[in-house]
């Protein structure tokens, strides 16, 4: 299928746009995809998705153009086609195309989708939002991190549940030669062709132990088929989900029966139909399942600069460098020029970088790196705690060029470094007759005093986070990063609840919808083309 091109010339009495120009608000999202969107998503811009000669396609720009509105109003796909056929604001937004301007059918977006997942920038719409904001002079120097849950768009399944779909999974991956040899060793009687779970008495401990051990047996004869022998990819897969499932939630009892292990497995998967979403957590007290959604925002312009999608069970900090990977460079190739020129000038001039983020972000190996780009770490860090009130580590001073602790009754001890960078200072029989004891530890062998291999990082986020002049300053910036969240997930489907299954589709799927909040932030700050090609911000 060959690029499809977009009509440069409506009909002068069927076009929409005297009939929508002087209805819809100058900063509309509408308004300022009519007026610039052959200039933000031109055909050309997508031609590497299709081939040189054959039946042309739909136009690339009008499926950005309805990609995006839907992503923004939170529709399916179906729904989205129908509202590009009947809603004129919807083609006065691509273009001002006619009224009658054939729709097309909910398909071509599946298609653009799968195009653009398979292309070498699967992200490019949401990239040109943020080239076009940096060009209009709308990104600065300063990054607000943050992420919000995505909730999944299955149901998390029990143990049973999961077993019984993870050899329904492999049976129905196999060919019939191979299914015939896994279904001999099927001992448990289960065909694995009803979705509901086996008709038992679930009152009955004796019962329901039976039903698992059953149906383990019948995993693991298949998993012992399978061992060794040379299968489809598919296949493998669904063998590996199997295996997973079945190591993840059993135990081996002494007597050789399978039960359900009273533990949660670090990464378990809840779902054989979304195998890559995991239960997560945001707060102590609020869990979720699913994914996370992180972003970099910019606080000035609230011009969401980069994102990532996670599975739910991901600290926040672990995406952090690669939503700051634009900053980071930026610091490098600074430091570089100005180590060349041998001047300090050029580093002084600019912009002081900053990231500005809460304590998820404040650890160790986050701190250091900042440390190390140069950038400013406007990020709070845990204060250091110890139970019943009792001293805690910032009650001792950590000498690290020393490598000595002092304790709070001026008792010295040495650092022992480890090989990883970590070190401890083991305070012991010292603690014995010493008259703050009771309000220090209650440890048998004396306090002993745990050093990060980034503790001075850590120790200065402490430091930070207490001082009411740089408190004052986080107030006034991270709280614009909520604001934009409350932006992307104010929609049900396909906001707070993932349209897709897994990581891969829903980190699409949020970057499209990232580059429709920002769109519709340029409308609002009159990002307008220049006929030189340029972009400037009427209302910035």
């Amino acid at each position: 299928m060959a690029v499809g091109q977009t009509p440069m010339q409506p009909g002068l009495l069927s076009s929409t746009v005297s009939f929508v120009e002087g209805r819809l608000a100058p900063n509309s999202i509408y308004t300022v995809l009519h007026r610039e969107c052959r200039n933000l998503f031109p055909d050309e811009m997508f031609a590497d998705l299709f081939a040189e000669d054959g039946r042309r396609s739909v136009p690339p720009m009008i499926v950005a153009v309805v990609m995006v509105l839907q992503r923004l109003e939170g529709l399916s796909d179906r729904e989205a086609v129908d509202r590009f056929a009947f809603d004129v604001r919807w083609k006065y937004a691509a273009g001002g195309l006619d009224f009658d301007h054939p729709g097309f059918v909910h398909t071509v977006l599946v298609d653009m989708r799968a195009r653009l997942a398979a292309s070498d920038r699967p992200d490019r719409i949401f990239e040109r939002t943020v080239e076009v904001a940096a060009r209009a002079g709308l990104i600065g120097r300063k990054r607000v991190l943050d992420s919000a849950p995505i909730y999944d768009a299955v149901a998390t399944q029990d143990t049973i549940t999961l077993i019984r779909s993870a050899i329904r999974g492999v049976l129905r991956a196999s060919d019939r030669e191979l299914r015939v040899a896994l279904r001999a060793v099927i001992s448990s009687g289960d065909a694995y062709t009803d979705l509901g779970k086996p008709v038992i008495d679930w009152t009955e401990q004796a019962e329901r132990e039976a039903l698992i051990d059953s149906r383990a047996r019948d995993g693991f004869a298949l998993l012992a088929v399978l061992d060794g022998r040379k299968v489809a990819e598919e296949v493998d897969q669904a063998a590996r989900l199997l295996a997973t499932v079945l190591g993840q939630d059993l135990q081996h009892g002494e007597d050789g029966v399978f039960r359900i292990a009273r533990k949660v497995a670090k990464d378990r998967v809840i779902s054989t139909v979304d195998a890559e979403a995991r239960h997560g957590r945001k707060t102590v007290e609020r869990s979720f399942d699913g994914y996370k959604g992180h972003i970099a925002e910019d606080p000035d312009s609230e011009i969401i600069t980069a994102t990532r999608v996670t599975a739910g069970n991901v600290g926040d900090a672990e995406p952090a460098a690669e939503l700051l990977a634009d900053l980071l460079s930026e610091q490098a190739e600074h430091a570089e020029q100005a180590e060349q020129a041998e001047q300090a000038e050029h580093a002084e001039q600019a912009e002081q970088a900053e990231v500005y983020g809460d304590a998820a972000y404040g650890t160790g190996p986050m701190l250091a790196k900042l440390d190390r780009a140069q950038i400013e770490a406007m990020v709070k860090t845990q204060p250091s705690s110890a139970p019943g009130g009792r001293f805690t580590k910032d009650a001792f001073t950590v000498d690290l060029e020393a490598g000595r602790v002092i304790c709070p009754n001026q008792i010295v001890k040495e650092i022992r470094w480890h090989r990883n960078g970590s070190g401890v200072a083991a305070f012991g029989s010292a603690c014995a007759g010493c008259p703050l004891r009771e309000r220090c530890t209650t440890a048998k062998d004396g306090r002993d005093i745990n050093l990060s291999p980034h503790e001075a990082h850590l120790a200065r986020g402490r430091a930070n986070s207490a001082d009411p002049g740089w408190l004052a300053r986080y107030r006034a910036t991270r709280p614009k990063v909520e604001r934009k969240i409350a932006h992307l997930m104010r929609r049900r489907h396909g906001g707070r609840r993932a349209r897709m299954r897994g990581t891969a589709k829903v980190d699409a799927d949020f970057s499209l919808l990232a580059a429709a909040v920002n769109l519709a932030r340029l409308a609002v700050l009159g990002v307008t083309s220049t006929s030189t090609g340029r972009w400037a911000a009427t209302m910035a």
